[in-house]
């Protein structure tokens, strides 16, 4: 080949790219248990890189300085779990009330279903027993999948200091690792994008706390003042699944509603909790994310759910909210590569049209009659 240009046809690139597509989904799918813990870590270590440099510029020791602020780090995140445990066992002991109250919205429901489409009560009743029949031949697989997603969480909790101790210790050495991988023309090049992402990692990871912080308090104003119960715990845990892109809010206003459901008689309360959760996400969608979250990792809607979906089927809940940072910093590298440049502009929010050419340019003109027609008499 005696130029530079690259001559591989395009179907041998395609099959190429899905292949290597589908070689890394079936890695991460094969591999979570190790992969997830450590993408967190990574996540973990960025967020907390400024105030480890703080105080190594201080002159304390890194293994020290690490420390410190990992402990600081584990103890905020143990309160915020430690929260949620507590108002988990507050819920647990209403729920004698809650069946109480689910029971007369299920006669209510059976009686609605005899008027409107003349279901006697025993035919109902067998529709719900070969349904349960149905629910507990799966109920195994479903303990199952409990128990590793409950095993999962915990080897997460274990490993994800360790991981996170190491990476900000050894990450001098990683940093050379990731620049030497490559040819020295590209130095400057890899630099810059570890740089980028960087910036991006930690300009996101600390909106998202902001943003959770600001949803959590709109939520909670607007479910006190409803006077609903576990007003705080609901605010707290919309706002965590909120951290989901936009399916994360969906599952949050339909899990409060069916928790509204089963504390209270009425019906305009839960009417009035979707209401504010929709309020609320109105704000965080307009406001707080453009503004907080949203001025550095530009990427698009569509790609940004197709992301999402993908790392929930790969990764669960956690695949979902690791799917963003993961998607932004692939568009920086897809940026800054010259033959994945296209795979760029298809993650990124940019939709400026393409500019007519000259030619194009001339023909409206002369459709709106500002240029003669050549072979036109003037």
């Amino acid at each position: 080949m005696t130029s530079g240009t690259d001559t591989t046809p395009f179907y041998k690139k395609a099959s190429l790219s899905l292949l290597g597509l589908s070689l890394a989904g079936l890695i991460i799918y094969l591999g979570q248990d190790i992969i997830i813990p450590f993408a967190f870590s990574i996540l973990l270590a960025i967020l907390l890189l400024p105030s480890v440099n703080f105080l190594e510029k201080k002159r304390t020791p890194r293994v020290l300085a690490i420390f410190i602020v990992l402990t600081f780090a584990v103890i905020l995140i143990a309160s915020i779990l430690y929260f949620l445990s507590v108002q988990m066992i507050n819920f647990a002991n209403d729920i004698p009330s809650i069946k109480q109250h689910l029971q007369e919205h299920y006669v209510t429901l059976q009686k609605w279903v005899r008027s409107q489409f003349n279901i006697t009560l025993r035919e109902q009743k067998e529709m719900l027993q070969n349904a349960t029949a149905k629910m507990k031949d799966s109920t195994p697989g479903y303990i199952s999948e409990t128990f590793l997603s409950v095993t999962q969480s915990i080897m997460l909790i274990v490993l994800l200091p360790i991981y996170t101790f190491l990476m900000l210790y050894y990450r001098d050495m990683i940093k050379r690792f990731l620049v030497a991988l490559f040819h020295v023309h590209h130095e400057a090049k890899v630099k810059e994008v570890l740089k980028e992402s960087r910036s991006i990692i930690q300009s996101y990871m600390v909106g998202l706390l902001f943003e959770t912080a600001a949803v959590a308090a709109l939520n909670s104003l607007g479910f006190i003042i409803l006077g609903i119960q576990y007003p705080i715990f609901l605010a707290v845990l919309a706002a965590l699944l909120n951290l989901i892109p936009y399916i994360g809010g969906l599952v949050a206003v339909i899990f409060c509603m069916l928790v509204t459901i089963t504390n209270s008689t009425q019906i305009s309360d839960v009417i009035w909790v979707a209401v504010v959760l929709g309020i609320v996400q109105l704000i965080d969608n307009n406001f707080l994310m453009p503004k907080i979250v949203g001025s550095k990792v530009k990427l698009n809607a569509l790609m940004t759910i197709i992301a999402v979906l993908i790392g929930g089927a790969l990764c669960g809940f956690s695949g979902m909210f690791l799917a963003i940072p993961g998607v932004a910093i692939l568009k920086v590298i897809f940026d800054r590569v010259e033959g994945l440049k296209a795979w760029g502009i298809l993650l990124g929010d940019d939709i400026t049209p393409i500019a007519p050419s000259p030619l194009i340019r001339k023909l409206r003109i002369r459709r709106k009659g500002k240029l003669p027609v050549p072979g036109s008499k003037d």
